[in-house]
């Protein structure tokens, strides 16, 4: 009885701590929306090319390497990562490393010690404080962006690690869409980068002009949308309502809130055909189980629901009418909607959205249709966990 008692203690404190934390710090939630840009852009879906790309850009910086991860892993990966990173900072380069402290939890402080030995600035981002510290733990700094030099950047779904290049026996082939941008929009990845950055150091960053290069205009009209658990939900609503014809949705988890879900129900019910990609695996717990009430009435309504099976799908990505599409680090659930921060690239350019759009035809290839006979045959155990799912979905 007494441990009982402690438990319904404990729960309600932390229900306590996450409720007033949401309501102290609602106002503080913010979306920063950019100018539209143009810029040259690339796609990359697998982590062995964007790796390869990605540090040999690291190797020629020459001013500053701004690199924000929210998971950084300690292990075959991210050792020679490291070790450029090392080098350019020895070499005179400004190199700042910002990664979430939920996150990148794990990393060793032997480490970070020999990055600012060697001249690198780290720092973790959303560090959990009392008070609401429950509250604080929840709301996480998930955005990956690197800005090389003022020139270069990269946004999307990568993190640094061995599973994210394909070498986890667990998960295969991490499949994940991350963009190289070249061009104007690479100030405003600065912008946040360097925004993130003050809000997690509290420190000013000097000569903030050495920064912002003058840009060439690019090829592809896009803008970078970043959000802090506020507006997301209402983008993806303006969106799918403008749909006429297909909206395609990659995820690694599906949770969205009622009105993000109504909306995908209006589209079906106007005749635009709806599909959605995701994991067969489940990287973390309860989060498939939680996707299986929408799957149902989705499936009910008409939509195709498809779990890839070739590995991990863990892309960020939804597609409207081969008009426009979204590749960023926001997840179709309800922490990305409400509790992390994010970062998108909104892309209204048809060539690209095309290329996006192939990219999950291709997935959809080594991916099994959910169907509703198989939804029903679960077993109780399965049964089970989305009813548990469902009480934590907002957190999961």
């Amino acid at each position: 009885m007494v441990v009982i008692s402690v438990i319904a203690i404990v729960l309600l404190l932390v229900y306590l701590d996450d409720k007033l934390g949401q309501l102290i710090f609602r106002n503080g939630r913010k979306k920063v929306v950019y100018p539209e840009r143009r810029s040259d852009i690339s796609l990359y879906i697998n982590g062995r090319h964007l790796f390869s790309d990605y540090f040999a850009e690291l190797g020629r910086a020459r001013d500053h390497i701004h690199v924000l991860f929210y998971i950084i892993k300690h292990d075959e990966t991210s050792a020679p990562f490291f070790q450029i990173l090392k080098e350019k900072a020895a070499a005179g380069v400004k190199v700042r490393v910002l990664t979430d402290w939920v996150g990148s939890f794990g990393l060793p402080k032997a480490l970070i010690h020999s990055l600012e030995e060697s001249g690198v600035e780290f720092a973790y981002a959303r560090k959990p404080r009392f008070p609401f510290f429950i509250y604080r733990l929840n709301r996480r700094n998930h955005r990956k962006i690197t800005v090389i030099d003022g020139r270069v950047g990269y946004i999307g779904g990568f993190n640094i690690g061995r599973e994210y290049n394909g070498k986890d026996a667990n998960f295969g082939e991490w499949r994940d869409y991350h963009l190289k941008v070249n061009g104007e929009g690479v100030h405003d990845l600065q912008e946040q980068f360097l925004h993130d950055w003050e809000e997690a150091t509290g420190r000013t960053v000097p000569d903030k002009y050495r920064y912002f290069p003058p840009l060439s205009a690019g090829a592809i009209r896009h803008q970078l949308v970043a959000t802090d658990g506020a507006a997301l939900e209402e983008q993806f609503i303006e969106v799918i309502r403008q749909a006429k014809k297909e909206i395609m949705i990659g995820s690694p988890y599906f949770i969205p809130s009622r009105p993000l879900f109504n909306e995908l129900m209006q589209a079906l019910r106007r005749g635009v055909r709806v599909t959605v990609l995701v994991p067969l695996k489940a990287d973390h717990l309860f989060v498939k189980e939680a996707a299986y009430p929408y799957f149902y009435r989705l499936l009910k309504a008409g939509a195709r629901i498809y779990r890839f099976y070739q590995g991990f799908y863990h892309a960020k990505t939804l597609v409207i009418d081969e008009e426009w599409c979204d590749v960023g680090t926001a997840n179709f659930d309800r922490r990305s909607l409400f509790l992390n921060g994010e970062i998108n690239c909104y892309v209204f350019d048809r060539a690209f959205t095309r290329l996006v759009k192939r990219a999950i035809e291709r997935d959809l290839l080594r991916a099994e249709p959910l169907t509703v006979d198989f939804w029903q045959k679960r077993s109780l155990l399965d049964r089970g966990k989305q009813s548990i799912s469902q009480l934590i979905s907002a957190w999961l």
